[in-house]
């Protein structure tokens, strides 16, 4: 399949900067894979989109305050700070994205605010670099000074921006337990508590999954075939109950209801490398790379945002309900102003 199957046009002002002022006040698009007609309502409404019985899968990964922004303290220049994931050694160490102007060494300290610092051990390449705070834990500074790593198409001023606060909260679901993820999974963004409520009072059963959200999912497909396209791999865990829950979901005939795309990932992924094509209870990674033509062992409804052209998530939605008829309905969500994109609404396919 060609890259250039998975493209729209979509104007820029469209692409959300903010989250909508309540947490479930976004617009809902809907979408049946089967006929493929579609509708509009808004999120307050889904759970009279859901059916008592159904299975609510959620991802409770915790997005990391990961950026963090200082000076180089041998030159003063300006340098960023993508924190990544902990190192296995050495102790106390993380992998880091570095950006600055010049080429930092190793040893190098990187000053942040209040006099606090942190020490470059050694590059990994391409500007990856171990890294390992000063005088504290890393995840100490980045709960002290860090920013929440917001894609690069929603604009904040470097450095401080009055709206980092906000960042904080909105960013994260309110089901988010698992420290992690570098991104995240955004169709969670939109359930607030009340919402929540209404969908247990409906008599749908939710349990959930740990999918991290790699850097990974922002990066950009350059093969020209989809097949030659090399997919990043995420961690997840499914637990016991949730594992059983799944298994029993399909053996009763319930919808399994998912969450965005990494909680159907994670479901995917585990039922891909199991036996009898079910989820087992357990810790990985998976690579899956969904794209149309592929088949679902395990999701029957999906709750997402709108995606990136020529992406691997646009790939997956298509997979899952049609590309034609995703295409057709960002078509239509483009013509009727809906808002594109992490901050933006939010589409239900079943």
């Amino acid at each position: 399949m060609r890259l250039d199957e998975l493209d729209y046009d979509l104007p820029e002002r469209l692409i959300a900067q903010d989250p909508p002022f309540q947490r479930d006040g976004a617009r809902l698009f809907t979408l049946d894979r089967t006929t493929g007609a579609r509708g509009h309502a808004e999120v307050r409404d889904l759970p009279d989109l859901l059916r008592p019985g159904d299975l609510f899968v959620v991802n409770e990964t915790r997005v990391l305050p990961a950026r963090l922004h200082g000076f180089r303290s041998d030159t003063g220049g300006r340098v960023e700070i993508f924190l990544l994931e902990p190192a296995a050694e050495p102790d106390g160490a993380w992998r880091a994205l570095v950006r600055s102007g010049g080429s930092p060494g190793a040893g190098e300290r990187l000053e942040l605010m209040q006099g606090e610092g942190l020490h470059l051990i050694s590059s990994e390449g391409q500007g990856r670099w171990l890294v390992r705070g000063e005088e504290e834990d890393i995840a100490v500074l980045m709960e002290r000074h860090g920013r929440m790593p917001l894609p690069p198409y929603i604009h904040r001023r470097p450095g401080r921006d009055e709206r980092d606060a906000a960042d904080r909260e909105r960013y994260q679901t309110r089901f988010a337990a698992v420290d992690g993820a570098v991104a995240a999974p955004t169709a969670g963004l939109h359930l607030s508590d009340k919402l929540l409520t209404a969908i247990e009072t409906r008599g749908v059963e939710r349990v959930a999954v740990t999918l991290h959200v790699g850097l990974g999912t922002f990066a950009p497909v350059r093969a020209e075939k989809l097949e030659d396209h090399e997919m990043h791999a995420e961690r997840y865990e499914i637990s016991d109950a949730t594992a059983t829950a799944v298994r029993r979901a399909r053996a009763e005939g319930r919808r399994v209801v998912c969450v965005g795309t990494t909680s159907l990932r994670a479901l995917e992924g585990a039922a891909a490398v199991s036996a009898d094509g079910l989820p087992q209870a357990g810790e990985g990674s998976t690579d899956i790379f969904i794209t149309p033509g592929d088949d679902f062992r395990v999701a029957d409804a999906l709750l997402t945002n709108f995606h990136l052209p020529r992406s691997t998530l646009i790939a997956l939605v298509g997979a899952f309900a049609g590309l034609g008829s995703v295409l057709a309905a960002y078509a239509e969500a483009v013509a009727e102003g809906y808002r594109f994109y992490s901050y933006g609404d939010a589409m239900f396919i079943a």
